[in-house]
């Protein structure tokens, strides 16, 4: 299991051909308390960098980008009734959707966490 991140704070936690993507508890941390998430229909094709969820805080809404290309094959209805989760446990429980990757290569263009914790201290 591989874990990559984005510049926008989104991960996607990849076991063979499938990612599990939400944001990061940096992102959680800078939006606040969250208070609805917008989740993509399964079925849908994403593509990598294309918006694919929403979440909103009592702060902000915030477009949640597609890490890489694929199709939606799960999202995490439980959101829907508590979009706290998110806020709790970002890496967890508080994951987005759930998506069959297109071309794996993409995930390369991505960051290691040690990768994503230097850019994040980078921009703290």
């Amino acid at each position: 299991m591989t874990t990559r991140y984005t510049k926008d704070h989104e991960y996607i936690r990849v076991e063979g051909d499938t990612g599990v993507v939400g944001i990061t508890d940096y992102a959680q941390s800078q939006l606040g308390d969250v208070v609805f998430v917008e989740l993509p229909e399964v079925g849908r094709s994403v593509v990598k960098g294309a918006e694919a969820a929403v979440v909103e805080s009592v702060k902000a809404a915030s477009e949640v980008y597609a890490p890489v290309s694929g199709e939606v094959t799960a999202v995490n209805s439980e959101l829907e009734g508590a979009p706290g989760t998110v806020n709790e446990e970002p890496a967890g429980r508080g994951w987005f959707f759930k998506m069959r990757l297109k071309d794996a290569a993409e995930l390369e263009a991505l960051m290691s966490e040690e990768q994503y914790q230097d850019y994040v201290k980078s921009i703290s």
